[in-house]
Parts: C-alpha cells; structure tokens; sequence
C-alpha cells in the first residue's frame, strides 16, 4: 500500500503510527519503520516472484498483453544502479573509486538487471537481479534470463537489449533456448559495423513514416562478419528525421538520428519495420522502467540497507506499477484517461491512503 501510494520512505508511514488508533487498511497499529524494514529484509524473494507470476497470469487471461504483430513479445534487460553513498555500504553493495574534489574516494553503490515484458499494449515489469561483486552486468543478466525463462517459458520469444548485450557468449545463451535477439550495435570498431558501413551504397533502403517522423532503413541479412557468433546475423540500419518544434522559437527544425540493430531474426519471419519497431521498444525499460519508477515511484530510495530488503522492495514495487497500470488501462473508460494524468490518478490515491488515517494522535484533541 506504502508503495502503490508512492509515499516514498518507511518514514513517511510515521504519522500513521503516532495516534496509535486502528486504520482501515491494516489491522491494528502499524509497527515502526526499523520493524517494517527488518521484515523486508526476511521476505522471501521467491514468493513475490511467484505473486508477479500470478500477476502476469491475469493479464494475460484478461488480454491486457497483447503480441507484436508476426507474433512477437519481447524481454528487455538492462541495468539500473540505486543507492550511492560515499559512507554507507552493507552485504551485496559494489564499489568503486571516484574522482573528486576532496581526492579519490570509495564510493559504495547497488546495481541491478531488471527484466520487462515488452508488448503491443505496454510493458509489465517481471523480475530483477542483483549484480554481485567482481562480476559484470552480463553475469547478472544470464542468471535473470535463465530464471525468467524458466517462470515464463512461453511469455516471449525474444530479448532486446543496450549495445552491451552484443555479447557472442550471451547472444549463443539466448539462441540456445529457442530465443531470438536484437541488440543495439554501437561501437565503430566492430568489423560487423565496418562491413555494413560498406554495403549499404549497394543496398536500396525502405521508406516509411511514424506519425512526424521519416525512416529510412537498410536491412543487411546474413552478415559472416562477427565469427565469435559463429552464424550469420542480420543488420538493420536506419536513418530517422524527425521535426521538431523548438519551444522558446516556435520554429520546426529537422533532428536526424542513426540506429544499428543486430538481430538473430530472419528476414522471412519479420520484415523490416516491425523489427526497427521492437529495436526501439527497448527504450521502454529506460523509460517506463526506472525513468518512470525512479522519479514518480522513488526506486531509487533505500528503504532499508540490507541487500534481501532492497531486492524484495524493488519486487513489491513491480507489484505496484502493475497493478496501478492494469487499473488505469482495465479500470478506467477512455474519457477519464484522457481527462487526467497519471500523476493526477497517483495523487487520488494518495489521498485516499492518508484519508484513511486518523487525525488525532495521544493526548491531542481532534482538529477542526
């Protein structure tokens, strides 16, 4: 409840505490925020997993996930680091050195790989594992991977990731299990960039345009170029102009920007535009999944220093931002979403927590 109504600190629960009187949405006073942290610190992971399970489940059943077209649902995976703090640092915390103006300083901080459900309807958040000391976020990624495909073996069939996931090692993992990919290609070094950089004189590029935004796409299918794969893979490249409306000037400039993909889908089984389009819905977990989740729901907050209670808070808030959009997008007709924000339907809820909790507290009289 603390979370689904974004109060943001165990702390911020203390008024509820101080009249000691009963509240609605509990039974009885609620216990200190220490107690509620320990208690965090002791859930089991695998339970909320399994709730999350459950959750999917619903949605599914209720056609709220719907596939891509050709079929398609995707997993994206990324990392997020939380909790930097040059003084406090627990079991499971990471460090590293930093430059500062007081000279280099240890600085002791958390990381995570989260995965999301990347559908035609939106996005649900599944599952997230810690990045443990000494290794590096691949490491994390391939244990959540592995763990998310065992839960969901048929929740999606393909994995979008930054351009760190262009691993050979991890691409091979993810085939291996019956799995495509797309990954962002980035670096110039790459022989595979170098190869398309030259074909794509010779290759005639497709057109298309996304509401103000014009795309131009080379698709390069069965490229040799990356032996440490070991298969050929396809790249698509696009060029995308956008016009934009400058707020201060009002005038509409042009922004052009450049993508690379690597794929592991074939050309016959996805064509071009639906594959530029599920290469763009990795964003999603920046955007929704800790854009989103950091500034509207404090992810970022350490609840409690304790490595268990930061992994299990982190699951009940997935809970949370699902629950919230399924009730937004299931519950609420289409007018009402377009009356008002998200913001304005978080705020309500809010309310309605605080309302809930007794304006008095011992020895005080009731106020007007």
């Amino acid at each position: 409840m603390m979370l689904w109504a974004r109060v943001g600190s165990l702390n911020g629960l203390e008024p509820a505490r101080r009249g000691r009187r009963e509240i609605a949405w509990v039974d009885g006073p609620l216990p200190s925020a220490d107690a509620l942290g320990d208690a965090a610190a002791a859930l089991s992971l695998e339970d909320l997993r399994e709730e999350l399970h459950r959750q999917y489940t619903v949605l599914k059943r209720n056609k709220v996930i719907r596939p891509f077209p050709y079929g398609f649902l995707a997993l994206v995976l990324d990392a997020h680091e939380s909790g930097a703090s040059y003084l406090r640092s627990s079991t499971g915390s990471l460090q590293r050195k930093v430059k500062t103006a007081k000279g280099e300083r240890v600085q002791f901080y958390y990381r995570h790989v989260a995965a999301m459900l990347v559908h035609a309807g939106g996005e649900v958040l599944l599952d997230i594992e810690p990045q443990r000391a000494g290794e590096d976020e691949i490491a994390a990624a391939t244990r959540l991977f592995e763990r998310v495909l065992k839960r969901y073996p048929r929740a999606f069939d393909l994995v979008a990731g930054d351009s760190l996931y262009l691993n050979p090692g991890f691409c091979q993992m993810v085939r291996s299990h019956g799995v495509h990919f797309i990954v962002v290609v980035k670096n110039e070094n790459r022989d595979l960039v170098t190869d398309v950089r030259g074909l794509i004189p010779s290759v005639k590029p497709l057109h298309w345009r996304n509401d103000n935004t014009d795309v131009d796409c080379w698709d390069i299918p069965d490229l040799t170029t990356w032996p440490q794969y070991g298969e050929p893979i396809r790249v698509l490249r696009t060029v995308e102009t956008t016009e934009v409306r400058r707020q201060r000037t009002k005038e509409v400039v042009e922004e052009r920007a450049e993508w690379l993909w690597g794929t592991s889908v074939p050309t016959w089984k996805a064509p071009a535009q639906l594959m530029v389009r599920l290469g763009h819905g990795r964003w999603s977990i920046e955007n929704q999944g800790f854009n989103e989740t950091v500034n509207a729901w404090h992810a970022d907050h350490i609840y409690k220093n304790h490595p268990n209670a930061i992994a299990a808070l982190y699951l009940l808030l997935f809970l949370a931002y699902n629950l919230f959009h399924a009730f937004v997008t299931r519950n609420l007709n289409h007018a009402l979403r377009a009356a008002y924000t998200l913001a304005f339907l978080a705020e309500k809820i809010q309310a309605a927590f605080y309302d809930a909790i007794p304006l008095r507290a011992s020895g005080c009289a009731r106020g007007p």
